[in-house]
């Protein structure tokens, strides 16, 4: 009779505890956010995501109602950063904005690279903006149909740059390339500076940067904007032609983005009070501005961020491909 009494209070109390772990993730997200958020920013202090995080953050911030904590978390290319997240616990105080380095390619050229996008809970786009293919005085061309002349009558004696191995802006100029029919050398450069440093002293011929990096030199008339790399022009330089308006580049549409993600597993109720604050920030005149500001345009938040993700991985599997990249 003992054991019977005491198989039933185990029950009972085995019975309680199911019931309170079942009611956990509801309760958790009625009073979220009670503490301080974490974001994390794969960069140093000072870079296009960084700054993005950072606006994403204050607005978040006075929409959940708690202090969202920007931690820098420089290394790899975002990789650490994004590495971190991914192991985190998915309570909702730990998150990111990331740009499609880490988020989409990083796996694609190494792997070393410990996570797929399937470790994160997408949240939403925050926004995007082009890339654009640039002269240096030195090449002697004035426009993109120029430039593809030039190259096609000199096969492998002309160099392009790009802020590295494996980054947007490489695959950016190798599709370029591919969709051209180009033959050129990538030359990957430790970071935009010295870049620019060789593009303006002519030491090499051609480059791709993010827009809102290259635009001082351009408007400077330091170095030759050629083309941006979105299926349109940009609303930031519609002077500027989109490479796509070419025969040649008319599949040419790639750009830079951004997103909020979290950890795998992030109960649903606090994805959801997520992607509604930062559709708030997003819809914001001041943040808007502030975006363009930096040289980005806001997403739209009826964008499904998983999805839109997984097509431009597969859209770089295919230029990672053809260039056979590996990092």
């Amino acid at each position: 009779m003992q054991n019977k009494n005491m198989l039933r209070r185990t029950a009972i109390a085995a019975g309680l505890l199911m019931a309170a772990g079942l009611a956990a993730p509801a309760f958790a997200a009625d009073n979220y956010p009670s503490k301080a958020i974490t974001m994390v920013v794969g960069y140093p202090a000072g870079g296009s995501t960084d700054l993005i995080g950072r606006l994403v953050a204050d607005g978040l911030s006075k929409k959940l109602g708690q202090p969202v904590v920007v931690e820098n978390l420089g290394g790899a290319g975002g990789v650490i950063g994004a590495q971190k997240v991914a192991k985190a616990p998915a309570d909702g105080y730990t998150i990111m904005v990331g740009a499609n380095n880490e988020l989409a390619i990083a796996k694609l050229i190494n792997k070393a690279v410990k996570y797929n996008i399937g470790d994160f809970t997408p949240i939403g786009l925050v926004g995007s903006q082009p890339m654009v293919l640039v002269a240096s005085h030195k090449a002697g061309v004035k426009n993109a149909a120029e430039f593809v002349s030039l190259v096609s009558k000199n096969p492998d004696k002309f160099s392009y740059g790009s802020s590295g191995v494996g980054t947007a802006l490489h695959l950016a100029g190798e599709l370029i390339k591919e969709q051209g029919k180009l033959h050129m050398t990538h030359v990957p450069y430790k970071g935009v500076a010295p870049l620019t440093t060789d593009l303006v002293g002519s030491n090499i011929e051609f480059g791709m940067f993010v827009l809102s990096s290259g635009l001082p030199q351009i408007k400077a008339g330091k170095v030759v904007a050629l083309g941006t790399t979105e299926a349109k022009r940009s609303a930031m330089t519609p002077d500027i032609p989109a490479l796509s308006e070419l025969p040649q580049f008319k599949n040419v549409d790639i750009n830079s983005w951004f997103a909020m993600m979290a950890p795998k597993g992030l109960p649903a109720p606090i994805a959801a009070k997520l992607k509604h604050a930062l559709d708030e920030v997003m819809a914001s005149p001041e943040f808007r501005k502030k975006m363009e500001e930096a040289g980005s345009v806001v997403a739209d938040p009826k964008v499904d961020a998983g999805k839109y993700i997984n097509a431009e991985i597969a859209k770089y599997a295919k230029i990672v491909q053809f260039a056979k990249i590996e990092n």
